[in-house]
């Protein structure tokens, strides 16, 4: 069951209605998802959106599976320091992991190998283990040193996916312009959907 899994981890970085719009897509077709959030991602949640994001990982994960009818295991969530769970092993890797949104500080992370965390380590797990890794960087404008990162990373077969909406098809809501971008993330991680693309 964990090769099947996907990884998604959210990062401080302004955004927070990518990774839960991206969550719940996820659900809905059927994928096992291991969910990490950072601290700092916490406190987005709770600044950006509705949810108030409880600090244990088992009453995230209860309100989380609720909010988006999950069925009974099929999301996990991990604590930061968890790192027995699946997504910190190779041989327990999942098939893909995406970091939705990913801050400049967690993308430094994982191009240099750091493993403080265990959204860096389940990073790192991902490369060391050739599976598809997708970070959805959020932040702008980018200085020398995100762009020297981010060139290492594509060097090493990592999606760098920043999340810029197109407006081709006429959105109308910001749910729109947040689902342009699941939908690319989908599309990288050959998940069927069903998000619309262009404008009637």
């Amino acid at each position: 069951m964990a090769q099947q899994a996907i990884a998604l981890a959210m990062t401080g970085a302004s955004g927070a209605l990518y990774g839960l719009r991206l969550l719940e897509h996820l659900l809905a077709t059927g994928e096992q998802v291991y969910l990490m959030l950072s601290s700092p991602a916490q406190i987005v949640i709770n600044t950006e959106t509705p949810l108030k994001i409880p600090s244990q990982p088992d009453k995230i994960q209860a309100l989380l599976s609720e909010r988006y009818h999950a069925q009974a295991g099929q999301l996990q969530v991990f604590g930061r320091q968890a790192w027995f769970s699946p997504v910190a092993s190779g041989s327990n890797a999942a098939r893909a992991m995406v970091v939705c949104p990913c801050s400049n500080g967690t993308l430094a992370a994982i191009a240099h190998g750091l493993s403080r965390s265990l959204i860096e380590r389940a990073a790192d797990v991902s490369l060391k283990e050739q599976k598809k890794l997708i970070l959805v960087h959020r932040e702008t404008p980018l200085s020398a040193i995100q762009l020297e990162n981010m060139l290492t990373l594509a060097r090493l077969g990592v999606v760098i996916m920043p999340a810029s909406p197109a407006f081709y098809q006429r959105p109308t809501e910001i749910l729109q312009l947040v689902d342009f971008i699941v939908a690319r993330v989908l599309d990288h991680l050959n998940i069927a959907h069903t998000i619309p693309r262009w404008a009637d």
